[in-house]
């Protein structure tokens, strides 16, 4: 009798226990949402660059409108978009042969003088204003010279974030005010196609990030998840993927801004103003709301990359401009604003 109260004792002490375990868990209150809203924190300032380096796109097309910076001579001409993919798929091969070699040094150079060139076709149009043409060359090249080297240096996460808002508005507006409306979109749509297929099928776009993420480039937003983070020590994106590691930082091409950009850029440029709505030009209401489209497609495309895994950028991003793009129009126009 004495050894089974002993044994009911025993019992009784080991149930009391583990009830107290269970209420200490219970009590302790869920990690969940609070990851959920840091997570959330990268995605919400990835979105305001992205709104950032748009907005500015948007208001440098007047400048260079006014300044006949346009790329091509007719914009509604279907052949400059097979010169736009062109382009793309030389580069993208190009730099592909030249990772496959291990000449990353040289896709340094490539890039840089690229930036360089477009940082002076932005800073010019402003200098003139103030200044002769000669002395504005001068400045305009010596900033974009500047800015390359402190790029070549340093080049931290904020700098790649800065000189990448830059260059990446001053190359949406000026596709957008070079590009009409009807190639924009098919343009859109072609990329968009092109981006899945280099993601998710041959995944030579993840190659590409990869090979130039260690020579700290602007081809990426960089959008830390933590205050220690610098994009110096940042590893290999592939790597990550493969091993399914919690990644620091947030990534964002700058592609992804560009691109759906320039349909909001054109729609502005060449579309009628109309009738203003409460001081603002329809024209201007379209671009915008162009523009949000794209943004609530990134917000989307910013949750499903928290997960972890890598995703096309275009599919997404070009899908919510063109969406946005098409419903303001018929609003504002009651038609689509495309010459067939």
């Amino acid at each position: 009798m004495v050894e089974k109260m002993e044994e009911l004792d025993e019992t009784n002490h080991i149930e009391n226990n583990q009830y107290s375990a269970s209420s200490q868990k219970s009590s302790t209150p869920p990690k969940k949402e609070g990851r959920t809203f840091a997570e959330a924190v990268p995605a919400i300032k990835m979105a305001c660059l992205f709104v950032v380096s748009q907005s500015i796109a948007i208001g440098l097309s007047y400048l260079f409108k006014a300044k006949n910076m346009e790329a091509f001579e007719d914009p509604e001409s279907m052949s400059n978009i097979l010169f736009f993919g062109a382009i793309i798929l030389t580069f993208t091969v190009i730099l592909l042969i030249i990772i496959k070699y291990g000449k990353k040094r040289l896709i340094q150079l490539i890039i840089l003088a690229s930036i360089g060139a477009t940082l002076f076709y932005v800073f010019y149009p402003f200098l003139e204003f103030v200044f002769p043409s000669t002395l504005s060359t001068i400045i305009a090249l010596a900033l974009s010279v500047l800015l390359v080297w402190w790029l070549y240096k340093y080049p931290e996460w904020y700098v790649v974030d800065g000189v990448g808002i830059i260059v990446a508005a001053g190359a949406a507006a000026i596709f957008g005010i070079s590009l009409a409306i009807l190639p924009v979109i098919i343009l859109l749509v072609a990329l968009a196609i092109y981006d899945a297929i280099s993601v998710y099928k041959t995944k030579h776009m993840i190659t590409l990030a990869d090979g130039v993420t260690d020579l700290h480039l602007p081809v990426l937003v960089v959008i830390p998840k933590t205050k220690d983070y610098s994009f110096l020590k940042q590893g290999s994106l592939k790597k990550e993927l493969d091993d399914g590691e919690e990644r620091e930082a947030m990534f964002l091409g700058l592609g992804d801004i560009v691109i759906p950009c320039i349909l909001a850029v054109s729609a502005l440029t060449f579309l009628e103003p109309g009738r203003l709505i409460f001081g603002i030009s329809r024209n201007l209401i379209v671009a915008v709301s162009t523009m949000i489209g794209s943004l609530i497609a990134l917000l989307i495309l910013s949750t499903l990359v928290g997960k972890g895994k890598a995703h096309a950028g275009l599919p997404f991003l070009n899908t919510g401009a063109i969406i946005g793009y098409l419903i303001s129009t018929y609003i504002m126009y009651r038609n689509f604003g495309i010459n067939l």
